[in-house]
């Protein structure tokens, strides 16, 4: 019977943490480029969009709250799902099934997005290229030349809690978003402020004119025409 012996001199765990040592700050350098490149882009389109503030779009996690509402997608339910797939990514079966959640509502919003820039959803195809899909659709999107078109016809979810139904200051109200508050109806563009008051229009010919304000004296006569007996 012969023994058998192993002899580790730690070679392969030197190994290991040298090749961590290189690529932890490459990926930390390319996570930063990525967050830089995408808020610029971000800033881009919440530009066209008339978003108030190009601050919006270096805020992580703030900024794709701001794009689930111009693409019509409660960002609660955004926010919602994103915590709970950072909760429970670690659980088998529920943690993929979040994760999942994320990626449909992100594909959600970005597809309405797209529609009020001229852009149908087989551009979202670009997504599936790994690393960089995403960056390169916002970056079509961002410098598209495109006007914002919001009044398009709502989606599909409108009449389900996955709608926006919250007013943020400065940022637009879509013509097509229930707004709560208000009866279930559709809000016009805006940034949920009041009504603009409507224009003046004359009284039509052949009305009496309003009587004048108290206190005010009225004309005197016009004098007689013709001559005088």
């Amino acid at each position: 019977m012969s023994d058998s012996y192993y002899y580790d001199d730690g070679s392969g765990a030197a190994a290991l943490a040298a090749v961590l040592l290189v690529l932890i700050p490459i990926l930390f350098i390319l996570a930063v480029a990525a967050y830089v490149i995408s808020s610029f882009l971000y800033m881009k389109i919440f530009e066209k969009a008339g978003v108030q503030g190009k601050w919006r779009a270096w805020v992580p996690v703030y900024n794709g709250l701001v794009a689930a509402k111009l693409g019509d997608v409660s960002p609660w339910v955004v926010l919602i799902v994103a915590v709970a797939s950072s909760v429970l990514s670690n659980i088998p079966v529920i943690g993929p099934i979040f994760s999942l959640a994320i990626l449909a509502v992100a594909v959600m919003y970005s597809y309405r997005i797209g529609l009020k820039l001229g852009k149908d959803w087989p551009l979202l195809l670009l997504w599936l290229i790994p690393g960089i899909g995403a960056l390169i659709w916002l970056a079509v999107i961002a410098f598209s030349n495109n006007r914002w078109n919001p009044a398009i016809a709502p989606a599909p979810w409108a009449n389900s809690f996955l709608a926006d139904k919250t007013v943020w200051n400065g940022i637009p109200v879509q013509p097509s978003q229930p707004v709560a508050g208000n009866g279930g109806g559709y809000a016009g563009p805006g940034y949920g402020a009041p009504p603009a008051q409507q224009p003046y229009s004359p009284p039509a010919t052949g009305t009496t004119p309003p009587p004048p304000a108290t206190g005010t004296t009225p004309p005197p006569p016009a004098p007689p025409t013709g001559p005088q007996v």
